[in-house]
């Protein structure tokens, strides 16, 4: 396994970069700011800001308090509810899917270390446990780029949302901005496609390695 040791640091590396980027992946899916609203009217929304997530919206109030909150106020958006945003929608699965994956491709990926560090000889396993977590590492930046993209898009396009009165936010804001969840799921994306490209490149080399001991073998019995 020696001709296999030179990839296992930067396997490693990339093992940790993609495993965060999962990570932050996982809490972006959870994070409420998605899209910052700001609103005009504050006798209810008192901070003059709403939250505006995949799964929930909030704001801070003092007259309305959800009852496991203390000084701020949220409701759920689900898939099935008619006033949900198809952007919305698309992220809440497509993220769910990117959460799977993400987890996938780091069980992929430290399968094919255990067997480098602990040289056992499978090549054929690390080569495909290496491709496989770098290709499903770029999969996981793609389903989540594509929600995050499209959110993006709808606060440069101070898209509305038609929200039901029990919600106490007006369909439209004054202004809107980028969360801190679009740029947190973006940097995750960044982590997970370096990730992939690194893991598929250390893959390349292997099999040039292989493809060159398979034919000085050949070579040598002639």
């Amino acid at each position: 396994m020696v001709y296999l040791a030179h990839t296992a640091h930067p396997q490693y590396a990339a093992m940790w970069l993609g495993a965060v980027g999962w990570i932050l992946t996982v809490v972006t899916t959870g994070l409420v700011e998605w899209r910052v609203w700001v609103v005009a009217d504050v006798s209810v929304i008192t901070s003059g800001m709403v939250w505006v997530g995949i799964w929930r919206v909030c704001f801070f109030s003092h007259i309305l308090v959800s009852p496991e909150l203390r000084v701020m106020f949220c409701q759920k958006m689900r898939l099935s509810d008619a006033f949900t945003p198809w952007e919305i929608a698309v992220a809440q699965v497509l993220m769910m899917v990117a959460a799977v994956l993400g987890l996938l491709a780091s069980a992929s990926v430290i399968y094919g270390l255990r067997n480098i560090f602990f040289g056992l000889d499978k090549k054929i396993h690390i080569l495909v446990a290496f491709s496989l977590g770098g290709v499903l590492y770029l999969l996981t930046a793609v389903c989540s780029l594509i929600p995050l993209c499209l959110n993006f898009n709808s606060v440069v396009q101070n898209q509305t949302i038609a929200f039901p009165d029990i919600f106490h936010v007006p369909p439209a804001p004054v202004e809107q901005h980028v969360g801190g969840g679009i740029a947190v799921g973006i940097s995750a994306s960044i982590m997970m496609v370096t990730s992939g490209i690194v893991k598929l490149q250390c893959l390349l080399s292997i099999t040039k390695t292989l493809a060159v001991l398979l034919f000085s073998s050949l070579f040598m019995c002639l």
